[in-house]
């Protein structure tokens, strides 16, 4: 019950910052984005604090040998940048600027009721649920073009995504697996 206790109140203690420094407001992102016209630096300062305190926090958890409810740390493991990523970083930045929320205060503006929230929450749930299928059915595709299941006519027909090893397509035989994996499912 401890680490569900200490989830729930990081995220309350996170809700309640956001909705604090007023980062629930479309205006406030949209105003942040727009430097040429009514530019509202608010949010850069509410970043730059966040980042001082992961900074300092990260460095303090670091040092322990376990954290306080589990046996060992999670950290994330650095891979490098890949098209994933920058695509990935460009959609997030292109829904952030035309609907004016970010996935934390989205959530936090939706528990308010408010309409414009609620409609983003569920289009960001949908996006998130189709990029899951479909990273799903690239890496069967993926997969069978590995083990040499793929003909040049099944490539030439779409079954054989992009950049697939070499037995994908008729260019050869090849065993080298897919390098690219879709995220667990959940």
């Amino acid at each position: 019950m401890r680490p569900l206790g200490s989830a729930f109140a990081a995220g309350l203690l996170f809700a309640v910052g956001l909705g604090v420094s007023g980062m629930t407001k479309p205006s406030k992102v949209i105003g942040f984005l727009d430097p040429f016209g009514a530019w509202d630096a608010s949010l850069a300062f509410v970043m730059a604090s966040a980042v001082a305190v992961h900074f300092v926090a990260q460095r303090a958890i670091a040092r322990r040998r376990a954290p306080l409810f589990d046996t060992r740390l999670h950290l994330p493991a650095r891979e490098g940048i890949d098209a994933r990523l920058v695509l990935g970083a460009a959609l997030f930045g292109v829904g952030w600027a035309l609907g004016g929320f970010c996935p934390g205060p989205a959530i936090v503006a939706a528990a308010s009721g408010a309409t414009p929230a609620l409609v983003f929450v569920v289009g960001m749930l949908a996006g998130t649920k189709l990029e899951h299928l479909a990273a799903r059915a690239l890496m069967r595709v993926s997969d069978r073009c590995a083990l040499g299941g793929c003909t040049p006519a099944s490539s030439r027909g779409g079954a054989c995504p992009p950049g697939a090893p070499p037995a994908c397509g008729g260019r050869g035989a090849s065993a080298s697996p897919p390098s690219w994996r879709p995220p667990p499912s959940r």
